[in-house]
Formats: C-alpha cells, structure tokens, sequence
C-alpha cells in the first residue's frame, strides 16, 4: 500500500511563510517526478512545481521568486517552501509522484496525496 503523507499546512498571515512535506511509503522501487499542485475553492487543480528524481525543477510563473521545491531521495520527500505569501496563494495543497513499483513487470504509477489546507489571511 503505497501512501503520500503531507504536513505543513495552516494558517498564516500575508507576508509569512511555510514549509509542506511530503513523505512517501510503501512498496516502490524509485520515484520519478515528485510535485506539488494546488485547488482554489472554484477553480480548476494546478501546477505549483515538479523536481526530477536529479533535482530539475519546474515552477509555475504565479510562484516563481517565492516558491522553492526541493526533495531528499534517500526520505523519500519532497518539500515546498513558500514564502512571501499572498492571499491568492490559499488553497488546498496536494503532493503527486511518479512511482516505479514492480521486480520483473515494472510499472510507473501516478499517486496524489490527501491533500493539506493553507490559508493566507490577516
């Protein structure tokens, strides 16, 4: 049973900062592409960023300056610190990632998290 588990979420107040995890379980054989996306009440899921399992990133134009991805392949974890935060950045943040599972048939898996709610407000 593969899980993606994330911390990090809360409230906090315009300007301020937090740092989301994701910590990834269960039987797998590597991780590709880890990432994090993100869904507005009312609106469509997006990207927030991706990093290869070599640490390329991808980050969305909306978080770029302020938003850093980051992973540690031996915890299985990727990270998302986000700083200089603004209202319009409050959603419900959700972890994704490619997984290689399987010995001799492998496959590559898409799994998400549950997802964890940040809140920017004063």
């Amino acid at each position: 049973q593969v899980q993606l588990v994330e911390s990090g979420g809360g409230l906090v107040q315009p300007g301020g900062s937090l740092r989301l995890s994701c910590a990834v379980s269960g039987r797998i054989s590597s991780i590709n592409v880890m990432g994090w996306y993100r869904q507005a009440p009312g609106k469509q899921r997006e990207l927030v960023a991706t990093i290869t399992s070599s640490g390329s990133t991808n980050v969305a134009d909306s978080v770029k300056g302020r938003f850093t991805i980051s992973r540690d392949n031996a915890k299985n974890t990727v990270y998302l610190q986000m700083n200089s935060l603004k209202p319009e950045d409050t959603a419900v943040y959700y972890c994704n990632a490619y997984l290689v599972q399987g010995g001799l048939k492998i496959s590559v898996n898409n799994y998400w998290g549950q997802g964890t709610q940040v809140t920017v407000s004063s």
